[in-house]
């Protein structure tokens, strides 16, 4: 299983077009195969702070949606909405039972 934290620093006039084209990518990366979860969350202490928690089956998936048309679509977007680079951590794993 492969788990993306996407950190997005929003410019505060762009938060409203950001939130729609998020939703966009949020619909069609769901329908995706390989594609376990994908979230935006913001955050409570920094305005205009979100992270998209992204859950995949496998690497494979991950490169399947790196190059589909939706995410380079964002990725192209989201070069105007940014306030700062997008940080962006990558894990692998598996859920732990306690």
């Amino acid at each position: 299983m492969i788990i993306v934290h996407a950190k997005l620093d929003i410019l505060p006039e762009q938060e409203e077009r950001f939130l729609k084209e998020a939703d966009s990518l949020l619909v069609a990366t769901r329908a995706e195969e390989g594609n376990i979860s994908y979230e935006l969350f913001k955050f409570v202490e920094q305005e205009h702070y979100y992270t998209m928690v992204e859950i995949w089956k496998d690497f494979g998936a991950v490169q399947v949606h790196n190059s589909s048309d939706h995410f380079q679509a964002f990725v192209q977007t989201a070069k105007t909405l940014l306030a700062s680079p997008m940080e962006l951590k990558v894990f692998q794993g598996e859920p732990v039972q306690a």
